[in-house]
């Protein structure tokens, strides 16, 4: 379903809070779950007034469990309704981890179709704002080998918003994985009921001289790097995922076949997530048309501090894009070789 109208600026968190008060309004079946989502508006504000609008039947306050939670809504899911958990931070994924994991996400191919797992489990996530090394992880890698789960990562309000309703009407689970960084972004966003495709890959700037794949926080920082060194004389191809799992390989691999030469940027540690993957299938995949190795952004391999200065140190940003640019163009020109 698209109704769309001219765009207006909104922040992330009112895009966020526009598709749950539509999602509301079209399905019946669904409902808002999670800890302090309803008189108070959720941590981040995401769903304030919809308590008010919709009831405490369809916007449920729980007690601080994220395991009770996620199984309400794997229960609710299989009798046809359509939840949206509201996890508050996504570090405490973990107290829930065996319900998403091992319920929500199996539920499908366990029973042949006959039960879905009709849920979406939003969540804020990474740092930069001094929350710790429980409230700052990029969880995805936690993740990414969960057959049955699709996970998404919005970088901007317009997709935020979209992609949010595309998930509500997914009958596979989601996780929704929000960047606390972003939740003050602002951005056009259509008017009424549009869905953005989940397992799209967007081309968010056309360059020539190499691809930089990323996501959510990061997406930004490569477009400021594009811009930077668009002065240079390079030019910048940035792709914005918007759902790591399923990734869209068809739209990464023929634009590194065009550039022949690519940069991974991801706010998470190095080891074991989201950037080795997309590494590896780049290099798989375009080995021939590769002028050099994958240059890669990561996040170092610590837990995140409370330290301003040392969280700076610890998660990459737009300097470090740059310099990894920098390097990928340092291999030969086309036909050097």
């Amino acid at each position: 379903m698209t109704v769309e109208t001219a765009p207006k600026k909104r922040t992330m968190v009112k895009a966020l809070n526009e598709a749950l008060d539509l999602g509301m309004e079209v399905f019946p079946e669904m409902f808002l779950i999670g800890e302090d989502i309803g008189e108070m508006g959720g941590d981040f504000g995401v769903t304030r007034k919809l308590w008010a609008k919709f009831g405490e039947e369809r916007v449920r306050d729980t007690p601080l469990s994220e395991a009770a939670i996620i199984g309400a809504c794997v229960g609710s899911a299989m009798v046809g309704m359509r939840p949206v958990a509201e996890i508050m931070f996504a570090d405490f994924l973990g107290e829930c981890y065996d319900q998403i994991v091992n319920n929500a996400a199996k539920l499908r191919y366990m029973f042949d179709g006959q039960f879905r797992a009709s849920l979406v489990i939003r969540t804020a996530c990474g740092g930069g704002f001094g929350g710790g090394p429980h409230h700052s992880q990029s969880v995805e890698g936690w993740f990414l080998n969960v057959p049955g789960l699709v996970i998404v990562a919005p970088s901007n309000p317009a997709d935020a918003k979209g992609l949010l309703l595309a998930s509500i009407e997914s009958d596979d689970p989601v996780l929704f994985l929000e960047h606390k960084a972003l939740y003050r972004s602002k951005g056009a966003v259509p008017e009424g009921y549009y869905t953005t495709p989940l397992g799209s890959a967007v081309v968010a700037r056309e360059g020539s001289d190499v691809t930089v794949v990323t996501s959510m926080r990061m997406v930004p920082m490569a477009l400021e790097a594009a811009e930077l060194l668009a002065v240079e004389g390079v030019s910048v191809e940035v792709i914005d995922l918007r759902t790591i799992r399923p990734y869209d390989a068809d739209t990464i691999v023929g634009s590194v076949r065009r550039t022949r030469r690519a940069v991974v940027a991801n706010e998470a540690p190095g080891i074991g997530g989201l950037g080795s993957e997309l590494s590896a299938r780049i290099s798989q995949d375009c080995f021939h048309e590769l002028l050099g190795p994958v240059v890669r952004v990561d996040g170092l391999d610590t837990p995140i501090p409370f330290s301003d200065e040392l969280e700076h140190l610890i998660l990459p940003d737009t300097d470090q894009v740059v310099a990894a640019i920098r390097n990928a163009m340092a291999q030969p020109e086309r036909g050097a070789r």
